[in-house]
């Protein structure tokens, strides 16, 4: 599954979310819709994930079962969500599910996993290669997995707390002290003097 080019994105115009709720219910329309869904949000899903496994083919791995997911489960949406925060909901517990997994087989301390996930950041090519790019990332890695998907979600994606409330399941409050913790935690990784 791969990540659509900006070009293709700029030119490319989406069904909104409301009329792809409305053809996803129609048996004629469904895969339409579907399509038109993975088109519309399998970029920011894509980087989503990337940002937590590093690894482009886990990534791509992990975007397709996202997205199997959502297929198999759109009965299940309720409505009462915004479409977008539905699947960064099943994204981000396909990701620390995933990372939860990776840490039980590797049979390895945090630290030693960490070790894994720098040096798949070290071997990627699509992050940038400046020294503080870098720096950042490998602060980033010292986070525990969720306080590190909430520092992405606000700090990268810009997101308010209430969305991220709502997709991971978690207080305003809890999420402000979690990213709070996230940013000195990376200040003093950054900044050790």
């Amino acid at each position: 599954m791969g990540v659509l080019s900006k070009e293709t994105k700029a030119t490319e115009s989406y069904l909104e979310d409301q009329e792809l709720i409305e053809k996803l219910a129609g048996a004629d329309t469904r895969n339409f819709a579907f399509n038109q869904l993975v088109r519309k949000y399998q970029e920011r899903v894509y980087w989503l994930v990337r940002k937590m496994v590093f690894d482009h083919d886990d990534t791509d791995d992990l975007v397709q079962e996202i997205f199997i997911k959502v297929w198999k489960n759109l009965h299940r949406f309720r409505k009462d969500s915004q479409l977008y925060t539905w699947i960064y909901r099943i994204a981000t517990n396909e990701c620390l599910n995933f990372l939860k997994k990776m840490k039980r087989a590797s049979l390895l301390s945090l630290s030693d996993y960490q070790d894994i996930l720098v040096s798949k950041l070290d071997r990627s090519a699509q992050l940038d290669g400046e020294a503080i790019e870098m720096k950042l990332q490998q602060a980033l890695l010292k986070l525990p997995d969720k306080q590190r998907l909430v520092f992405n979600m606000k700090y990268f994606d810009d997101m308010k707390y209430e969305e991220i409330a709502e997709i991971t399941n978690t207080s305003v409050g809890s999420l402000k002290a979690s990213y709070h913790h996230a940013v000195k935690k990376i200040e003093e990784i950054l900044n050790p003097d």
